[in-house]
This record gives C-alpha cells, structure tokens and sequence, in this order.
C-alpha cells in the first residue's frame, strides 16, 4: 500500500513565455496548490497580494479565473515556476521535501532568451540556486542573477508583508517589471 511519504508528487508546469525577464522561483507548491493546480493556492499566501499592490494600475484577476491570472503575470514579464519537478513530502513544509528532482532548467533557458534574473521566492529555493544555475549553463559572471527574495509563505511570519512588499518591489524595479 502506498502512503502519503511515499507517494511521489508530481509539480506544476512553468508560466513563461518568450518575454519573461524575471522567474519566480518557489521550491515546490504546497498541498492547497497541488490541489487546485495552481501556484500560489492557499489563501493566506501572500504572493498574489503582493504582485496585486506592485501593479496597482494592472487589477488582478479574480482567483477563480486562473487563467487570466496566470496571463496577467506574463503580460508584465514575470515567470513562475518551482525547482523541483517532482518529490516526496507529506504536507507542504519544505523541510519535508525528500527524494526532490530538479526541473529542467537547461530547456527553459531556451524558452525566455530574454531572462535577466532569477528571484527565488524563500530560502528552500534559494538554496537551490548554484544547481538551477548550473542546469541552466549559467556561469558565475553570467549577467543573469540569482536573488532572494522572502518568502511569500504563511509559514514565513517573521516578515510583515509590507516588508516583503518592498523586498519584491526592489527586484521589480531593478528589472524593469515595475
């Protein structure tokens, strides 16, 4: 019989597209996210109130039209993805990430030709960062970055999310998405 810890959970696709010049990085969605199918699903993830107060101009589409959402996010040259392509965890902590494989970052490397950084949303990602860099092809003094950014997490407390909001606003503006 195959349990919870043993069963290997399969990601979300990547939200890119030719134009993306900052890839948002999460380790692997949570449960409520694997559930919806959609990044960012639990509700007091702080992701999609962030994004929505960093384009205030550009409203966010309603959370039950997750397509539009999705294209919102590209329109303004942010991509979404995960490192991990697939794992075992029981869950939706991290620190429970167990026999993890990494996406395929050397395909999406030729998928966004005019990617400029990489913002990894929390210290799990982040800790990830030389490999994705290394699947990428990416050397040390390639002028891609690798940045880290707080996690928009319910679990990550220790931030206020005006915090984060200026946090994730300085990597916009550093890159033009702002």
């Amino acid at each position: 019989m195959t349990t919870a810890s043993t069963t290997t959970l399969q990601g979300l696709p990547a939200f890119v597209y030719p134009g993306t010049r900052v890839l948002v990085l999460g380790s692997f969605p949570g449960v409520a996210s694997l559930r919806a199918q959609q990044y960012y699903g639990h509700p007091q993830n702080q992701f999609w109130r962030i994004l929505a107060a960093l384009w205030p101009a550009h409203p966010l589409p309603p959370a039950q039209d997750y397509g539009a959402r999705c294209a919102w996010v590209l329109a303004r040259g942010l991509g979404i993805w995960d490192v991990y392509a697939t794992c075992q965890r029981e869950g939706s902590l991290d620190t429970s990430i167990r026999s993890a494989r990494l996406n395929d970052f050397a395909a999406l490397r030729a998928r966004v030709p005019h990617l400029a950084a990489i913002a990894h949303n929390g210290g799990a990602s982040y800790a990830r960062a030389r490999q994705v860099r290394a699947c990428m092809g990416l050397t040390q003094d390639s002028p891609i970055a690798s940045l880290r950014l707080p996690s928009t997490s319910p679990a990550n407390a220790s931030w206020s999310l005006a915090r984060k909001q200026q946090a994730w606003a300085e990597v916009f503006a550093r890159y033009g998405l702002l």
